[in-house]
C-alpha cells in the first residue's frame, strides 16, 4: 500500500492531498491548526482577513482539478471581474478603458474559499489537525517518513512513500533537509518595501453586487513612497478594501488615519465608497510581503519528498499570484504522476518541475519590486515608456498582453501591436467622470454623490 504525506493542509496542501488521492492508497494531511465550522479567519493563517483573489490562470486550474469548484463559489456569493472589462482601473499613467480580453479574477473572502476548496477536496483524504511536523525521516538519498505529535501524545513516525511541504513561507522544510544530510538549500528574499491594511465594509444597496473591481496603483515619484488602494466585492455584498503603502508612506490602522489615507490618494473615489459604506470589524495591517524564493531544485534531493506552494516561491501578495500559483503547481504535481508514478523514478526532476509553475509568477514580482536598477534610462527610453503605457489604457491587443500575463494565462511578449503603440498616436487619457461613466451603476451612484458635494468639495470632473 502506498501512503503520501501532506505537510500543511491550507490551500496548497489541501489542493496536493486531493491530487494524491488518486495516485496512493492512503494520503494523510498534518495541520497544525484546525479548520474552523464556519467562515471565520483561521489563526494559523495570518493573511486570512486580507484581500484573496484567483486569477485566470489558477481558477483555470482549480476547475480542473476539482470540477464544479468554480460554480459553487459563484452559487455561494463569490464575484468574476474582467480585467479591465469589469475593473476600475486608475494606472500610473492614467484610467484604463474598459476593454475586452480573456483576463478575469474571482474574488471572495478567504474562509468561503477554503471551506468550498476542503469540502471538495478531502473527501478521500485522513486529516490531522492539531498536529504538529516535527522533521523528516529517512536519510539523504530516500525520505521514508516524517515525525509527528499530535495535541496531548508523543511524537510518532509516519512512514510514506512521499511527504509534501506544503507549510508556505514559514517552511522548516530546509532545516529537517539538513538534519538527515541534505545539502544547503538555498535561499533568496527581495524586500518589497510594502505593507497594507484591510478592512472588510457593507456595501450600500444601490451598489450591492454591482461594484467593479477598483485599483488604484502607486504612480512612481521620486522620493516619495508609493500608495495605492483596492476595493474588491466579496460574498454577501460586502466588498474588502486594502490600502497600500511602502517604507514611509504605510498605511495605519486607527480610523481616522485609514480613512484620510484613502482619501489622499491619487483620486479619492475608494474613499468615498467606504464613507458610503457600513464598516465590519476592525482595520487589519499586514507586513510580511517580501518575495522569497528557496532553491530546492538546485541540490539533490532525496526521493519520497516534493516542496510545493509558497514553500517554495513565496511573492508579494500584492500581485496576487499565491494560491494560483498554487492551483496551478498542483495540477502540474497531478500530471507528473501520472507520467512517472510514485515509484523512484518519480523524484528525478519533480522538484523541478513544481519550481518551473512558480517561476513566471517569481519573475514578475521580482522585476517590479526591485524597481528601476542600474544607469539611469535614456530621454529615448523615456519616451519608448511613456508611449508604451499610454497605450496599454486603450489598446485591446496590449491589455490583453498585459493582463494575460498578469494572470498567468500567456506569456508577455512584443509583437506588432507593441510596434503600433510605439509609432501610433495613443488615445487621449481620459477623465474621472470618463472612466467611471463606463460602470453605469457606480456612475449613477458617483454623480449622486458628486451633486451632494458640490456645495462642499470641489467637483473632479
Amino acid at each position: 500500500m502506498t501512503r503520501a504525506v501532506v505537510l500543511g493542509g491550507g490551500f496548497a496542501g489541501v489542493l496536493a492531498a486531493a491530487v494524491l488521492a488518486r495516485h496512493a492508497d492512503d494520503v494523510i494531511v498534518i495541520e497544525n491548526d484546525h479548520y474552523p465550522a464556519d467562515l471565520r479567519a483561521r489563526r494559523g493563517l495570518p493573511q486570512s482577513r486580507h484581500s484573496h483573489v484567483l486569477v485566470a490562470g489558477g481558477a483555470r486550474a482549480l476547475q480542473e482539478l476539482l470540477p464544479g469548484t468554480l460554480e459553487a463559489l459563484f452559487a455561494r456569493g463569490a464575484h468574476r471581474r474582467r480585467l479591465p472589462g469589469d475593473a476600475l482601473i486608475l494606472a500610473a499613467a492614467g484610467w484604463f478603458r474598459r476593454l475586452d480580453t480573456e483576463a478575469y479574477l474571482i474574488s471572495c473572502s478567504r474562509g468561503l474559499l477554503d471551506q468550498v476548496v476542503r469540502q471538495r477536496a478531502l473527501g478521500a483524504v485522513s486529516t490531522w489537525p492539531g498536529t504538529q511536523a516535527l522533521g523528516l525521516v529517512g536519510d539523504a538519498s530516500r525520505v521514508t517518513g516524517v515525525s509527528v505529535r499530535r495535541e496531548g501524545a508523543p511524537s510518532e513516525i509516519i512512514e510514506a512513500d512521499l511527504v509534501v511541504d506544503a507549510t508556505g513561507r514559514r517552511s522548516k522544510a530546509p532545516r529537517w533537509l539538513a538534519e538527515i544530510g541534505v545539502a544547503e538549500i538555498e535561499e533568496v528574499t527581495v524586500s518589497s518595501g510594502l505593507a497594507y491594511s484591510t478592512r472588510v465594509y457593507q456595501a450600500p444597496p444601490d451598489l450591492a453586487g454591482e461594484t467593479p473591481a477598483i485599483m488604484i496603483h502607486p504612480r512612481p515619484v521620486s522620493g516619495r513612497p508609493g500608495q495605492g488602494a483596492t476595493l474588491f466585492p466579496i460574498e454577501d455584498d460586502r466588498w474588502i478594501v486594502t490600502l497600500t503603502g511602502t517604507r514611509g508612506g504605510e498605511p495605519p490602522v486607527d480610523e481616522l488615519g485609514f480613512a484620510d489615507f484613502a482619501r489622499s490618494l491619487r483620486d479619492p473615489i475608494v474613499a468615498e465608497l467606504m464613507a458610503a459604506a457600513t464598516p465590519l470589524g476592525g482595520i487589519r495591517p499586514y507586513r510580511d510581503t517580501s518575495n522569497r524564493r528557496r532553491f530546492f531544485e538546485r541540490v539533490r534531493l532525496p526521493a519520497g519528498f516534493v516542496a510545493i506552494g509558497d514553500a517554495v516561491v513565496a511573492v508579494n501578495p500584492v500581485h496576487s499570484h499565491g494560491m494560483s500559483v498554487a492551483a496551478l503547481s498542483t495540477l502540474r504535481l497531478d500530471k507528473e504522476l501520472t507520467r512517472r508514478g510514485l515509484g523512484p523514478s518519480a523524484f528525478p526532476g519533480l522538484q523541478a518541475a513544481m519550481t518551473a509553475e512558480a517561476d513566471v509568477s517569481w519573475r514578475m514580482a521580482v522585476a517590479q519590486d526591485r524597481g528601476p536598477a542600474g544607469r539611469e534610462a535614456t530621454a529615448f527610453e523615456r519616451e519608448i515608456v511613456t508611449r508604451r503605457t499610454r497605450a496599454l489604457l486603450s489598446s485591446p491587443q496590449l491589455a490583453a498582453e498585459f493582463f494575460g500575463a498578469q494572470t498567468l494565462t500567456r506569456a508577455a511578449k512584443d509583437g506588432p501591436a507593441v510596434v503600433r503603440a510605439l509609432t501610433g498616436e495613443p488615445d487621449p487619457l481620459l477623465t474621472t467622470e470618463e472612466a467611471v461613466r463606463q460602470h453605469p451603476a457606480l456612475y449613477a451612484w458617483w454623480n449622486s454623490a458628486t451633486r451632494v458635494r458640490a456645495g462642499g468639495a470641489p467637483s473632479r470632473r
